[in-house]
């Protein structure tokens, strides 16, 4: 059975001396796992849209359960961005981030496009490396199921609180936290709160839309990783990647 696919490269692993296996996010199957033959040979067709962070189409086959790749072709490549190891770098916490967020045999337009969008923002459209971070890791986080409350403080209703709670995912004021509370919390300010209401909220084709100065967008980039990274419970080696350079 052949089948015709469009996917983002997530990860490559070597299979053998000649082999590679993709893990793609798609549109309409989610995670996907599918064999490249030939793809560690030298002058493979397959290296352009196979490589890491190429979206391209996908012509597979399934063979004993296993998908293999019959023929690819670029869609496109994000050139810009493999010439900066920094936006490389993010751009590849960026497919981490969703290789565990995306499941197989599970649609995920809205994840797919938004990484599409953060990789086009590096590639292009020369914003900050901070802002496309501070947006993909939020809005990913909304998709996910971890949309954050940033309506007031939980317990009094005040619009301007002064801290957000990264394991509840809450506005609190500073007089408000409970007794023997032991969940993190960091500051935040107006402007950042208005970013990041926007951003959980926008259209997607406006993801980066919303302006603030610099000071807020690396306090508001730092807050929305401690965000992701609480709620996941885990670290990806691409951003400490990135963070060391």
């Amino acid at each position: 059975m052949y089948l015709t696919i469009q996917g983002v490269v997530l990860r490559v692993t070597d299979y053998n001396d000649r082999d590679a296996l993709l893990t793609l996010l798609t549109l309409r199957h989610g995670k996907l796992t599918v064999k490249a033959r030939g793809l560690r040979r030298k002058n493979s067709p397959l290296i352009a849209p196979c490589q890491l962070l190429a979206y391209g189409e996908f012509t597979l086959f399934e063979y004993r359960g296993l998908y293999t790749i019959n023929e690819a072709h670029s869609i496109e490549l994000f050139l810009p961005l493999r010439q900066e190891l920094t936006k490389l770098s993010l751009g590849t916490y960026f497919a981490q981030v969703a290789e565990v967020l995306s499941q197989e045999d599970q649609p995920s337009p809205e994840l797919q496009s938004l990484l599409l969008n953060c990789l086009y923002a590096l590639s292009a459209l020369n914003l900050p490396e901070s802002m496309v971070k501070a947006a993909f890791e939020l809005r990913s986080a909304c998709l996910s199921g971890y949309t954050p409350d940033l309506f007031g403080c939980y317990v009094c209703g005040n619009q301007k609180p002064d801290f957000f709670d990264l394991s509840e995912g809450h506005l609190e004021c500073a007089p408000c936290r409970e007794t023997g509370s032991q969940g993190i919390r960091l500051p935040v300010t107006s402007s950042m709160l208005e970013a990041m209401r926007y951003i959980c909220l926008c259209d997607q084709k406006r993801l980066f839309s919303f302006r603030v100065g610099k000071d807020t967008l690396e306090q508001l980039s730092a807050l929305t990783e401690a965000y992701l990274m609480t709620q996941l419970e885990r670290s990806f080696s691409a951003l400490d990647f990135y963070k060391s350079l």
